[in-house]
């Protein structure tokens, strides 16, 4: 049986070493988080000003954020998804009582690519249908898209466009980025 407690990227051994691409130039730059820690945690309508608080409290974050919005704590973030569910990363959200809401890990299911470098935004428009310039999608936001009929989460962070696709479909999105990523010239490489 499978150890669970063990994190392995689903990019293990796909990162390619070395420079990829245009010669000379690097536009971007690829992060692979090897060990994701992320929750999703659903509220019900009637207690979702109590939940976003719970969940937001250990984090060292003032408030939960409001749809298509993010804030960063002390430990973690805390990313608005959905209407009544946030994900927390970095961190493991306490318990929730079952009238209150719901939490699910999805440390294995998900797998976190930080895309960042001048080309960063125009690497990934040219597969998003997403406005990813800075007035349209500041430091904080979040969005549910795609990239090729395949569901992703973009988070725009402090370092970066913070991408979160499904473990089974990461590595043909990976192939993607990383083909178009060549002609702005790029570097990948794993971190902790």
């Amino acid at each position: 049986m499978a150890d669970l407690a063990i994190r392995q990227s689903a990019l293990e051994g796909r990162v390619p070493a070395g420079h990829i691409g245009e010669p000379g130039r690097t536009g971007v730059h690829f992060d692979v988080v090897r060990e994701v820690v992320l929750w999703q945690v659903a509220a019900w309508p009637d207690t979702l000003g109590a939940v976003g608080a719970a969940v937001a409290a250990p984090l060292g974050a003032a408030r939960a954020p409001g749809p298509g919005q993010s804030v960063t704590g002390d430990t973690g973030a805390l990313l608005r998804v959905e209407p009544l569910t946030w994900w927390v990363l970095g961190v493991e959200p306490a318990a929730l009582a079952s009238d209150q809401g719901a939490r699910v890990d999805l440390s294995h299911a998900r797998t976190q690519v930080r895309v960042s470098g001048e080309a960063a935004a125009t690497l990934l428009m040219r597969h998003l249908p997403l406005n990813l310039n800075d007035a349209a999608f500041p430091v904080g936001a979040v969005a549910s898209s795609a990239i090729h009929h395949v569901g992703v989460t973009v988070w725009r962070s402090e370092r970066g466009y913070e991408l979160f696709a499904p473990r089974g479909f990461a590595a043909s999105v990976w192939a993607l980025l990383l083909e178009t990523a060549a002609q702005f010239g790029a570097t990948a490489q794993f971190v902790d």
